[in-house]
């Protein structure tokens, strides 16, 4: 990620732990204190935004790549990945306009090195990462759990602290 210049912050953990839903209570809150946040979400699955039958499937189907589907309110730009790989953070990054943006979260790519936050809960019995992760630089939990001194132990059900350590940790405003 040195080459981008945006910061980047990383929501990382097992599925079912609630990154999605600790994201969609995050971001609400840094926007209300004026950041322009743009987000990734890795998806370990072949999704489509586009449905079958519509004109933009169509015409994807037929082999235009990308296809940009835009109207008064937003833009999607589906683009085929071919040959099929797995994606990489950094050439993601690339979509994004620089100037528009203050941060820019991620959900997923737990394996590449860049800063992260790993969502845990402790109901699911699932290991923790940060062990095998230095990038990690807190966990947001539903229990109070010890951590080294690098790191910091959030709750998981108070998103404004978590919004408030992304200001002062991250963004390095208080």
């Amino acid at each position: 990620m040195q080459s981008f210049h945006i910061p980047v912050l990383g929501f990382a953990g097992a599925s079912g732990t609630g990154k999605t839903t600790l994201l969609a209570a995050l971001i609400p809150l840094l926007k209300n204190r004026g950041l322009r946040v743009g987000l990734i979400k890795h998806s370990h699955h072949n999704f489509q935004i586009d449905q079958p039958g519509k004109d933009s499937f169509r015409l994807r189907e037929a082999g235009a790549s990308p296809v940009v589907l835009v109207s008064a309110c937003r833009r999607a730009v589906i683009t085929e990945i071919s040959p099929e790989r797995e994606p990489r953070l950094e050439e993601e990054l690339k979509q994004f306009d620089g100037l528009a943006l203050d941060l820019i979260l991620v959900e997923g790519f737990k394996s590449e090195k860049f800063p992260k936050i790993e969502v845990h809960r402790s109901g699911l019995g699932r290991p923790f990462l940060y062990p095998d992760d230095p990038d990690i630089i807190a966990i947001a939990s539903d229990v109070q759990l010890p951590v080294p001194d690098n790191m910091v132990c959030l709750n998981i059900n108070q998103p404004g602290l978590i919004a408030q350590f992304i200001f002062n940790q991250v963004l390095g405003v208080s």
